[in-house]
């Protein structure tokens, strides 16, 4: 939903949403199906923690970021480029050498749970209503119409996938992601490379039991098949992103 006082910035590429899987069991079929669309390839995966956050996407020419934008609904986005200038985890030039004529990075803004408790201390004290919770109070702050009061919030960012890219290829999510580290993007250091599934299972388990530790909500983990190649021949055919799934922890836990 595009609020109002909020210019519109349409996507090069979609912003699709993942499909959800439930338990390891319905994981395990997500990647039978994986195989079965890759006629019995060896197939890598990229696994990486689903912060509670709001999706963002950003555009950089020749290494300057020109354009932040919500995800809006998938094809369309709000401009908040002055609220996303103000978060310290977003560089205003690409560093690390060469950049691609164009490149669109996509990742979740979040605040980290000492900030959300200060933030909603703050406005309980001045009688204002408290945020729910970090993702609400991100989201809040990202979509505020003043950048000064967006810049007092410590948003944090960490980029997770690509958009469209412009003179220069990449092959793999694993090569997008460290390079967005070389260009200066923040990106999570829990990223994982699966060789195959059974590593993958093992990391939303270990997480699944140690999530609390963290300084950030997670809800889940987020599966991705690494090979670009191998994720068009799977999307060719659905809408959906067949290559990737979110494997959502129990509400419970």
């Amino acid at each position: 939903v595009i609020q109002e006082g909020f210019k519109v910035i349409r996507h090069r590429q979609k912003m699709l949403s993942l499909d959800n899987v439930y338990s390891l069991e319905e994981l395990k079929k997500w990647g039978q199906r994986v195989g079965k669309g890759l006629a019995g390839q060896e197939v890598e995966y990229v696994v990486e923690l689903k912060i509670d956050g709001l999706s963002a996407n950003l555009t950089y020419e020749n290494g300057l970021l020109v354009s932040g934008a919500t995800r809006g609904d998938g094809e369309n986005g709000e401009d908040v480029t002055a609220n996303i200038k103000t978060i310290r985890s977003i560089p205003l030039r690409l560093t690390g050498g060469k950049t691609p004529e164009l490149i669109e990075i996509r990742g979740e803004v979040y605040l980290g749970l000492n900030d959300f408790q200060a933030i909603n201390k703050e406005r309980k004290e001045e009688g204002e209503a408290i945020f729910a919770n970090p993702r609400n109070a991100a989201s809040g702050s990202l979509k505020l119409l003043d950048a000064a009061i967006t810049a007092k919030r410590n948003l944090n960012f960490l980029a997770h996938s690509l958009g469209e890219v412009r003179g220069m290829s990449f092959s793999s999510h694993w090569e997008a992601l460290r390079r967005f580290k070389e260009y200066g993007v923040r990106v999570n250091s829990e990223n994982r490379l699966c060789k195959n599934l059974d590593a993958v299972f093992e990391f939303c388990a270990s997480w699944q039991k140690n999530r609390r530790r963290l300084n950030y909500d997670i809800d889940g983990v987020v599966i991705k098949v690494n090979s670009l190649e191998q994720e068009e021949i799977l999307g060719q055919t659905l809408k959906s992103p067949r290559w990737a799934t979110a494997y959502k922890f129990p509400a419970h836990q």
